[in-house]
């Protein structure tokens, strides 16, 4: 990975939001059709935060409990508030800041923004 590199410069536009108040079967179905294994939950307003869902999230909260998709929604599932990357961190920084925070995947925030989205794997598939 070139040294003079940013986040934003490796992001992924694979940017996908989906309402708190959805259930995980809607969240499930747009991972599906969007073809990632995360969703962006909105926000409600502007003080509010956003929240992050993964599929390890519908694994712990739908699968292993044995509940079904339709009665559990996304606000019951995410993690909040989601954590984000600088777009201007240099992208070397980037998996370590991710390892630290225990997650594999975050959007990339500039300027109060989600502009991208950067994934752990991406790290070894695209080097």
């Amino acid at each position: 990975m070139a040294i003079n590199k940013t986040a934003k410069d490796i992001a992924s536009d694979k940017l996908f939001y989906i309402d708190g108040l959805a259930s995980a079967k809607d969240a499930v179905k747009l991972m599906h059709e969007k073809n990632v294994d995360y969703l962006i939950i909105e926000k409600r307003n502007e003080q509010d935060a956003n929240g992050i869902l993964v599929i390890s999230d519908i694994i712990r909260g739908v699968v292993i409990p044995d509940l079904t998709l339709e009665e559990v929604s996304v606000y019951q599932l995410m993690s909040k508030p989601c954590i984000s990357v600088p777009a201007s961190l240099n992208a070397r920084y980037v998996p370590r800041l991710l390892v630290n925070a225990k997650i594999n995947v975050a959007p990339v925030e500039e300027n109060g923004k989600y502009i991208g989205m950067v994934h752990l794997r991406d790290f070894l598939f695209n080097s």
